[in-house]
């Protein structure tokens, strides 16, 4: 989702069901959105994100899943 201006699309999937977290950072470290938190099955999904609110820059998003996380950067440019 490099860069994006003002919406983009999250696309993650998962090879195991159970619980899933999906947040946005800023590039201090403050979390600035909750895109899903649940229990998701097995699968590919896409979750939108919008930036309308936020000033350009870079976010961070993170997945968490079971015992797998990662993290990916991405720019807001308006």
């Amino acid at each position: 989702p490099n860069p994006f201006n003002p919406t983009t699309n999250i696309e993650f999937r998962l090879s195991h069901a159970g619980p899933a977290t999906l947040s946005v950072y800023d590039v201090l470290g403050r979390q600035v959105a909750v895109l899903v938190n649940e229990n998701l099955a097995a699968g590919s999904y896409r979750v939108p994100f919008g930036g309308s609110q936020l000033a350009s820059g870079i976010y961070y998003y993170r997945l968490v899943a079971g015992s797998f996380s990662e993290t990916k950067r991405m720019l807001l440019v308006k």
